[in-house]
């Protein structure tokens, strides 16, 4: 298109449509397209929001912090406090609820009183929670992110909990510890913030761990081992006949209970069983 023969001032805003058209085409389709094309191609899961599924549906975000808390006893009252769940790990307190539409700190600062005793609340709070001295009680236990919705929190609050959640989960303490240890998160490049635990991973991976079967006798044997113990351990039992002893709990510890009977125990079962017809 020739536009020698157009006033001057008509060639320059042809000139400046031309290149608008060009840059959106540039920076507003071929751009865009590119970038999303290596994210999905390297990194699918961070660009799609490191969502959490369970069952193939999507239940969280690594990226956003969450509440784990007990359901209110009043749900149409805006004012109730929510009540921390103490089968979960809890994360570090959040100015705004966790709520993504409410983003942002307390903005008080570090000499304002009522942070200071808000501060000292948490503090008691969180110890009694978790049953530890309020003086080991870290940092991150009392004090929000500047974002309000930081799902991480340092590992020394992570391993605090690890008591709390074993004990009402019916876990052993060394696997919720393990658990904890392998959602550390080293430093960003090696040296950029802290190490920390994401809070909404680790519930998501703590969710699968399955509990032990709960007994009245004991929490790590079934009343028929009680009964076995006091069987063999007794004097009705003479160390000629002991095996047989066991004999008629065989039918009532399921093998689910097998591994506790250590040693001399389960030698005796072993031998019990090839005996009985």
């Amino acid at each position: 298109m020739r536009t020698h023969h157009l006033p001057p001032v008509l060639r320059q805003h042809l000139a400046a449509l031309r290149m608008l058209l060009l840059f959106t085409v540039i920076t507003g389709i071929a751009y865009p397209l590119l970038v999303t094309g290596i994210a999905q191609a390297a990194f699918p899961r961070q660009a799609n929001g490191s969502l959490l599924t369970t069952n193939g549906k999507p239940v969280a975000s690594g990226l956003i912090g969450q509440n784990f808390a007990l359901p209110k006893k009043h749900p149409d009252d805006p004012k109730e406090q929510l009540r921390p769940d103490p089968k979960w790990f809890q994360p570090r307190p959040s100015a705004g609820g966790y709520d993504p539409l409410a983003s942002g700190a307390s903005n008080l600062g570090p000499n304002n009183p009522d942070l200071i005793t808000a501060v000292g609340q948490r503090r008691a709070a969180v110890a009694a929670f978790d049953g530890v001295s309020p003086a080991s009680v870290p940092a991150d236990a009392v004090t929000a992110s500047g974002s309000g919705l930081d799902p991480a929190v340092s590992p020394a609050y992570a391993h605090e909990q690890v008591n709390r959640v074993a004990k009402t989960r019916r876990l052993p303490p060394a696997r919720v510890e393990k658990l904890v240890t392998d959602h550390i998160q080293g430093r960003v490049l090696g040296f950029l913030g802290q190490e920390s635990v994401n809070i909404v991973e680790l519930n998501h991976d703590l969710a699968g761990m399955r509990a032990r079967a709960p007994t009245a006798a004991s929490p790590h044997h079934p009343p028929a081992y009680e009964a076995y113990e006091a069987r063999v351990g007794g004097s009705p039992c003479s160390a000629r006949v002991r095996s047989t002893c066991a004999v008629p709990l065989l039918s009532a510890v399921p093998p689910t209970y097998w591994p506790p009977f250590r040693g001399h125990k389960a030698a005796m079962l072993t031998n019990a069983m090839a005996r009985t017809p």
